[in-house]
């Protein structure tokens, strides 16, 4: 099976994603690390999951009524990724910008599996992605995850908690059993991808502090684009 994220991309931009369950923390540190590149003077985009506005809302709508079948919220969810590569980040990687990507093909790998996709197909149905520069996995138990989200609002949300797949009819229990599930085929992923993976239970600082060591590595042979300036209205590097 032939796939482009079992090789370099050849563009001259870094890409960077971050995987892991909901509530891992790995928004917060991709974040944090964001800053730090900007603050560093590279030129820097940001993509999510999910965040294309050609499906955006059938998504929407399809999980809020639970009309989709697990293979088609997968192929929607691939079109929507297909959507943001083509506009979102390979025209970033292209242009030499560094790109941080929160979430990326193997959530698909993860979650899609556990809803009942074919692993196999599903990573064919991906094979149009490039790979990252450097992919963070940020492992952590469900429990603390759990905690975590909880902390910032009342209820977990219905896909969120794997409530689709009859588990359970306690949110939170469901959430355990999906979430679990989910974890272990981001162990597998990690293996097989080769993603780094970060112990989220550390300390936000301390989290942060070992991923930005690693960007750094990675970066000594990047040579940034440099920004636009603006000299008698012509844009000159």
């Amino acid at each position: 099976m032939t796939s482009l994220l079992d090789r370099d991309h050849p563009y001259p931009g870094r890409l960077i994603i971050v995987e892991g369950i909901d509530g891992s923390g790995k928004s917060t540190q991709l974040g944090l690390l964001q800053k730090w590149l900007l603050n560093s003077k590279y030129r820097v985009f940001f993509t999510e999951w999910n965040s294309s506005a050609l499906v955006n809302e059938t998504i929407k709508r399809g999980k809020k009524k639970n009309l989709l079948t697990p293979t088609t919220f997968s192929l929607l969810h691939a079109t929507d990724f297909a959507d943001r590569l083509a506009h979102l980040i390979l025209p970033p990687l292209k242009s030499g910008m560094i790109v941080c990507a929160d979430r990326y093909a193997y959530t698909a790998f993860a979650r899609d599996v556990i809803r009942g996709v074919h692993p196999e197909w599903v990573r064919s149905l991906y094979g149009f992605a490039v790979k990252p520069n450097i992919g963070f996995y940020f492992k952590v138990p469900i429990e603390v995850s759990l905690k975590r989200i909880l902390n910032g609002r009342i209820e977990l949300k219905f896909h969120e908690a794997g409530m689709d797949l009859g588990l359970s009819n306690d949110p939170r229990e469901s959430f355990r059993l999906f979430q679990t599930r989910v974890l272990e085929e981001y162990d597998k992923i990690a293996t097989e991808f080769g993603l780094t993976v970060i112990d989220a239970t550390l300390s936000i600082r301390k989290q942060q502090k070992i991923i930005r060591e690693i960007v750094e590595e990675h970066l000594h042979d990047y040579t940034p684009t440099p920004y636009l300036q603006k000299k008698e209205n012509v844009y000159v590097a």
